[in-house]
């Protein structure tokens, strides 16, 4: 199967963005910057494209002009661990950006970021619908995911 490499269009940003996400997570390093030449669209010398990898996921950010911006329609969805990767990723990719509701946020960059315990799932699916409910109650009332908070609220009795 053909690898499939999520593109980022920035104005131009991109390699500035890129060495950010790559400070955030482990294992992760730029793997190549290319430019602009002299036969455009951009100014010849200007950063075009910068490819890298975020622990094993391959990214490309594309410096393409300012056409285009980011949305909440595409977000990416980090599974933390516990409540300290929570914290970490939250602390780490808020700053400097706007936290949301539900453990949504989006980056100095404008790229919306989903910070959720890898239990989330669990929480709110599963035989118990009443303990599902009481989990997304208490989601919706939060910013930053309270782990402890979500396990409280859904075996409430």
């Amino acid at each position: 199967m053909p690898r499939i490499t999520p593109t980022l269009w920035f104005d131009t940003q991109g390699e500035d963005a890129a060495k950010f996400y790559v400070s955030v997570f482990p294992n992760s390093k730029i793997t190549n910057v290319s430019y602009y030449g002299a036969a455009g669209p951009r100014p010849a010398g200007t950063v075009m494209t910068v490819d890298f990898v975020l622990d094993g996921q391959q990214y490309l950010v594309l410096n393409g002009g300012p056409q285009f911006t980011f949305n909440e329609a595409v977000s990416f969805t980090i599974d933390c661990a516990d409540q300290e990767e929570v914290d970490h990723y939250w602390t780490k990719l808020s700053e400097g950006g706007e936290e949301g509701p539900c453990g949504w946020l989006k980056d100095k960059f404008g790229l919306s970021w989903q910070v959720v315990p890898v239990d989330l799932g669990k929480l709110m699916s599963g035989p118990d619908a009443e303990r599902a409910q009481r989990t997304m109650a208490a989601m919706l009332g939060m910013k930053k995911i309270d782990v402890a908070a979500l396990y409280a609220a859904a075996d409430q009795k």
